[in-house]
């Protein structure tokens, strides 16, 4: 079959997109070691299938740059908001501190005003006492010695009224400073607060993957039908020792580092010859190679032409040498992960991982 063909069978939406994909990405992709679009082996949908992918996990400079400006402001934003704790934490003391002042300077003030009338009471009785005929001496000295006491203590009371005095105006600054430096942090916050929200949705309208995702998706069965139609082994690579599609190959080799940055350690089985195929199926005690269903099986296995592991386009992973379960850490995380690399499980495999999940 020829490139005019497959062109004239190529669906129309698909074949304009992909044009323009690799006409803008193709130095882009070359330098960045994704499989050359001059490959003639390899049909355009699947060189659009990689550019998609290559464009999904390979953030923009400009993203890449708003991502640490926004790590800068989020480490702001947490000492903003560590300010604002301390400032109300200040402030609940200087007020603390003022409402002890308030209720010591009246008191204070009380004290020193009973203290000034025992001495108006005392001075009163020493006049009466003075007036009094026979005069008598006695009652005089204890008036006299009555004065004296009061005196030192509307002295003392004085004393402690202004002590009292100057510690409120103290705390009365201490809780306005405390105030205006607690309003002062929120305000900060608040301001730090809504750069961050502006930036993240900034950095969320600049993250292009998951749709550059769907579109590669989109593509997935069309790349299936058009590699089968022209495949060679020449087209596969190897990555971290799996045989896959050089199509796939960045997308597998990207899942690969993301799941050991994770924690997750996992590789597998990528590209089979037809014959291996064939062997695979007597092995697994298919009723008949050519015929019966994969279900049929032992191990469900395709029949010879049909699984995608004869074009690389197929992986059945493996974690730490052991065939991956429904119950898995590596299962789980692929689950989760493994469609932003082009990746869809099989539901009746929980190993057999291709980019149709067929």
């Amino acid at each position: 079959m020829t490139t005019r063909q497959q062109s004239r069978h190529f669906p129309r939406p698909l074949r304009s997109r992909a044009a323009a994909i690799l006409a803008a990405l193709a130095v882009t992709l070359t330098v960045a070691g994704v499989p050359s679009p001059a490959s003639a082996a390899v049909p355009r949908v699947a060189q659009s299938w990689s550019s998609l992918m290559y464009h999904s996990l390979t953030p923009s400079p400009k993203y890449v740059q708003l991502r640490k400006t926004l790590a800068a402001q989020r480490a702001t934003l947490a000492a903003r908001s560590a300010q604002v704790q301390k400032g109300k934490v200040t402030q609940s003391s200087a007020q603390s501190r003022l409402t002890t002042a308030v209720t010591a300077d009246a008191a204070a003030r009380t004290r020193y005003a009973v203290a000034g009338e025992a001495l108006t009471s005392a001075r009163n009785t020493l006049t009466v006492v003075s007036l009094q005929r026979p005069r008598a001496g006695a009652a005089v000295t204890g008036a006299k010695n009555a004065i004296a006491a009061a005196a030192r203590t509307v002295t003392l009371r004085r004393t402690e009224a202004r002590q009292a005095a100057t510690e409120l105006k103290t705390a009365q600054t201490a809780a306005r400073t405390a105030t205006v430096g607690l309003d002062k942090a929120i305000v900060a916050w608040q301001t730090s607060s809504a750069t961050v929200r502006t930036n993240q949705q900034k950095l969320i309208a600049l993250d292009k993957s998951a749709e550059l995702a769907r579109q590669a998706a989109a593509l997935s069965r069309t790349v299936v039908t058009e590699v089968r139609a022209r495949f060679s082994v020449a087209d596969t690579t190897s990555v971290n020792g799996v045989t896959v599609h050089k199509n796939v190959a960045f997308a597998f080799r990207r899942m690969v580092a993301d799941a050991k940055a994770a924690g997750i350690l996992i590789s597998g089985g990528g590209f089979r010859t037809k014959q291996r195929q064939i062997e695979l199926r007597k092995i697994n005690g298919c009723p008949d190679v050519w015929t019966a269903p994969a279900s049929s099986c032992r191990v469900p296995t395709a029949i010879p032409g049909r699984s995608l592991h004869e074009l690389g386009l197929a992986v059945d992973i493996t974690s730490g040498g052991r065939t991956l379960t429904a119950t898995t850490p590596a299962f789980r995380w692929l689950v989760a992960n493994a469609g932003r690399y082009g990746f869809v499980n099989l539901p009746s495999e929980p190993w057999h991982w291709s980019i149709t999940g067929g």
